[in-house]
């Protein structure tokens, strides 16, 4: 695998991360594009257009959200009325689903962290410390400090930093009522939904360019080990026959592959930003034709995803992906030695995961390698956003006069 060190950069127009810039035609048409999906009603990801209900319940939990929500208060105390207003926004706001993994300024909102003394964005990365795993916590300041080193490499600190992604808060994280926050920028983008003891951490999109860091002062940093492994642990283990069915394509070389899988923002991709509503047929291999090692190795590259999340929640969605796993397709294109690029894909009624090797932005290279990554997991069926469990939490309580009490 060639490092990313030995291609060089691509010379692109200079799009700010901190301020709106004016698009050429091409670019902003896609970017009008996307938004336009914002114009249907929320759905939710499906495999054929219906959703299917009854999948999450609304009840008590195992796990506690407690501090997510200290975490939120606390920082919401210590921003100024100012930043305040920039940061908070109605649970119900259309910008909870306006979010974008590219690094131009295009749809940012809330405070971003640069703006804020060390002090109160050390207590914005507490948030987010609150949110995730030690491992996803660990991942996503890793992505934040890898755009740091683009910055320096590509010399346009205008363009990239560890600092310009924008925290919003939506509803009163001090209350009984729901609430969520949202992180937003460069290859980070997390949608966090807290409902009484729940936690949906869905859609959070991750990714980095470049992913291992082997001198300088990041040297030993590597992202999404853990997902990468775990996809070719699963397809590896796969005979003959069952590589050909969930082997769709063997080349994600652009030259092996039509237009609609070489998206600018998703490559591959079909649950990216804005595609809140896609449907996305089940294809690949169907887990009731694994073996009982084979079935493992599913569950661990879904445990690699749903790991982001603190364990209490972690174990909660990994018995729900548990649960259906029957229900449960694995979908592989590309190379599955130890050196070329590959897209995977898991889905099932309460999971769906995408991991893609991503051509160059900053640097080069024009065909995708294993120093670009783009990753997504998503709730299908109305889960996203917390969405089917905002719905019953409206249906049992009564929020009109700012109280909450059972209807």
């Amino acid at each position: 695998m060639a490092h990313w060190t030995e291609f060089g950069l691509n010379h692109m127009p200079h799009f700010s991360a901190r301020h709106r810039p004016e698009f050429p035609p091409p670019l902003q048409a896609l970017i009008d594009e996307r938004h336009a999906l914002l114009a249907a009603p929320f759905t939710g990801l499906t495999a054929d257009g219906v959703v299917r209900p009854g999948l999450t319940t609304l009840g008590s939990s195992s796990a506690s959200t407690a501090a997510v929500n200290e975490a939120a208060q606390a920082f919401l105390a210590a921003l100024t009325p100012e930043q305040r207003t920039k940061a908070c926004f109605p649970l119900d706001a259309e910008e909870r689903r306006t979010w974008l993994n590219v690094h131009m300024y295009v749809f940012r909102h809330g405070v971003m962290l640069e703006d804020l003394s060390p002090s109160v964005r050390a207590l914005a990365l507490d948030l987010l410390a609150a949110t995730l795993s030690p491992r996803g916590f660990g991942q996503a300041r890793d992505i934040m400090r890898l755009n740091r080193l683009l910055a320096e490499v590509a010399d346009s600190p205008d363009e990239f930093g560890e600092w310009p992604y924008f925290v919003s808060i939506f509803g009163d994280p001090g209350g009984e009522a729901p609430w969520a926050w949202q992180i937003d920028g460069h290859h980070l983008c997390l949608n966090c939904t807290v409902v009484g003891d729940h936690l949906v951490l869905t859609p959070t999109f991750m990714g980095s360019e470049p992913c291992h860091v082997f001198e300088g002062p990041l040297a030993g940093t590597s992202v999404f080990v853990t997902e990468e492994r775990a996809g070719l642990d699963l397809i590896r283990s796969l005979d003959a026959a069952q590589a050909a069915t969930a082997i769709v394509r063997p080349s994600i070389h652009p030259d092996d592959l039509p237009g609609e899988l070489q998206h600018p923002f998703d490559g591959r991709m079909l649950g990216g930003a804005f595609n809140d509503n896609a449907i996305v047929p089940n294809d690949g291999i169907r887990a009731t034709e694994l073996s009982d090692a084979q079935r493992r190795r599913l569950l661990a590259v879904a445990a690699s995803f749903v790991g982001w999340a603190p364990e209490g929640h972690s174990a909660i969605g990994m018995a729900e992906v548990a649960a259906h796993l029957d229900e449960t397709w694995f979908t592989w294109m590309g190379a599955v030695g130890d050196d070329g690029p590959f897209y995977y894909r898991v889905q099932s009624p309460v999971v769906f995961i995408e991991f893609d090797h991503h051509p160059g932005v900053v640097f080069d290279n024009k065909v995708p390698t294993r120093n670009h990554i783009h990753t997504v997991l998503r709730t299908p069926n109305g889960g996203d956003y917390g969405h089917d469990l905002l719905r019953q939490h409206h249906d049992r309580y009564d929020h009109r006069h700012g109280t909450h009490t059972t209807r």
